[in-house]
Parts: C-alpha cells; sequence; structure tokens
C-alpha cells in the first residue's frame, strides 16, 4: 500500500515510518526541511519538501496514496493558535479532497470533543469538525491523551526547585500516552480499511498526579519529589519566565484549568478505551536515562 505521512520525523511520525517500511510499504513523508531527506530516505521512505501552507503541494503529496496521516504540527511563533491550528486543518481538508485520497487517520487529541476551555486542542476540535465535512472520505481521528513526554518541561523545576507542579492538584488524574504507543495505534489503524468518521483514543495509563511525582522522582533519586499545585497566575508567569511566548503560555494554562476540573477527560472515560503497553513506571526510567 502507499501511504502519505505528515509530521516529518517528530515523536510519533518517524516510528510510524518505520512500522509500515517494515511492513513492506511505500511511504511517503512529508517535511518542511531539506535537511530531512537523508535520515527520511536512510528510513525507506520518500521525502517530499515543502510546506503545509501550500495546498498545491499537499495536494501532489497525497495523491496517489491509499490513505494519509495527518497532524498539526506545534507553532510557537502562532500570534493566535486556535486559527492557526484550524487553519493548517483547512490546507489539509482542501488536499485530501482535491487529491481524491478516500481514507485519512488524523492526530486530535484527547478532549477535542469539547469546542472551548482546552487551550491548544481546541484548534483540534475545529479540524475534526472540518475533517468529519469531506463528502466520500474515511476519517479516524486519533484522540492521544496527555503525552507523557510532556512531563520533561518540569525537568529544571525538578532539579532546581526540588518540585513538580501545575495548576492542578496532586489529587487531579492525568490520562497518559506514550508517542510509542499512538505510533502503533496509527499504523494499525491507516493499514486497514474502515469507512464513516470515528475516533479511537489511545492512552497508555491513567495515574494521579501526585503517583506522577512519585514516580519521577524515585526514578531520578528524589523519592520525596511532591506535586505542587499553582495558580493559574502563578502557572502563566512560571511559563513566560521560562521562555513561553504568552499566547502558548495562555492555551496551557486553560488546558489546565480542564485538567482541574476532569473535563478533559469525560468522553474518554465514556468510550471505555483500551490501555496500550507503556505505563508510567516504564517512562520514569526513560525519564531518568535523559535527566
Amino acid at each position: 500500500m502507499k501511504f502519505t505521512i505528515t509530521g516529518s520525523l517528530g515523536n510519533i511520525s518517524k516510528p510510524l515510518v518505520q512500522k509500515l517500511v517494515s511492513a513492506g510499504h511505500q511511504v511517503t513523508v512529508i517535511s518542511s526541511s531539506a535537511d530531512k531527506i537523508k535520515a527520511i530516505e536512510e528510513l525507506g521512505a520518500i521525502a517530499a519538501i515543502g510546506s503545509i501552507d501550500d495546498i498545491d503541494f499537499l495536494t501532489k503529496a497525497f495523491t496517489g496514496a491509499d490513505a494519509v496521516y495527518t497532524m498539526c504540527p506545534p507553532s510557537f511563533s502562532a500570534q493566535d493558535y486556535r486559527a492557526y491550528i484550524t487553519g493548517t486543518g483547512s490546507n489539509y481538508a482542501a488536499a485530501i479532497q482535491a487529491s481524491g485520497v478516500k481514507q485519512v487517520v488524523n492526530l486530535s487529541s484527547i478532549g477535542a470533543h469539547l469546542s472551548d476551555g482546552t487551550g491548544p486542542i481546541k484548534g483540534l476540535h475545529d479540524v475534526e469538525q472540518l475533517f468529519n465535512k469531506l463528502e466520500g472520505v474515511a476519517v479516524k481521528h486519533m484522540r492521544p491523551a496527555y503525552f507523557y513526554i510532556n512531563l520533561y518541561g518540569n525537568t529544571d523545576m525538578i532539579k532546581h526547585a526540588g518540585i513538580i507542579g501545575a495548576n492542578y492538584s496532586e489529587s487531579a488524574s492525568l490520562v497518559l500516552v506514550h508517542p510509542q504507543d499512538i505510533a502503533a495505534a496509527i499504523a494499525e489503524e491507516i493499514q486497514q480499511s474502515f469507512t464513516g468518521k470515528s475516533v479511537r483514543y489511545v492512552t497508555s495509563d491513567v495515574r494521579k498526579t501526585a503517583e506522577v511525582a512519585t514516580a519521577l522522582g524515585t526514578a531520578v533519586g528524589k523519592p520525596e519529589l511532591k506535586w505542587v499545585e499553582f495558580t493559574d497566575e502563578q502557572a502563566l508567569g512560571g511559563m513566560i519566565d521560562a521562555g513561553l511566548p504568552e499566547e502558548i503560555a495562555k492555551n496551557y494554562v486553560e488546558m489546565g484549568t480542564a485538567i482541574r476540573s476532569g473535563v478533559l477527560w469525560e468522553d474518554f472515560y465514556a468510550n471505555k478505551p483500551v490501555y496500550a503497553a507503556i505505563k508510567l513506571e516504564d517512562f520514569a526510567k526513560e525519564f531518568a536515562g535523559n535527566f
């Protein structure tokens, strides 16, 4: 089969490409950087270099594919993050329709059932709605949970302040997932036939934030590590001081409020998903190796 993969060689796209190539498929990888050509070709894939803002380029890259995998890459330079994500999704939708692709696996997010109040996820809600309007195209929206690797953002806090935290409490739940588990789920879906518009949640573990602190702390030799709840104002100021643009920081604070209330997970729990392989303690070992 022929697949076109967006996301260059990112945390999900690279292992996805490896799985598809090893299964004997022809894989084209879209990247904005010509510097990635050699690495893409070394994986046994074909490089398509261009901008996801260029609908004609996307259309050409999608044409002839049995299925495409779409993801909207983050941009810290976006002045309106929701508009940026929605615009990227609109480009994909136009290229999908123009290219004649009949099957799409789209990277969305847990919480994308909500139209507002979820920070960076709001744009992915909009993308789902755009794709659901595509006529004659089967779409599988993958809704992964909170990425384990986001916890790397707390490394300096753990090292220098001896704490870990966010604007939600130690009793809050985190629905967690590893990019490797996401890639495995996408590979499974894209290689099989499906119809209509549907959703698949992808998660590896569900734990309280206090348990996250204990697991990471134990792994890095700080078993006393505690989870600390910040106010929204403290969280915003901390992220801005750490170098995040204000627009991005505001979005992450808003996502934190959705985690704090639990609303982000409601549809996930209602759908009773099957959990994947990589548990918190497994990731904690990985975290320690990079600490």
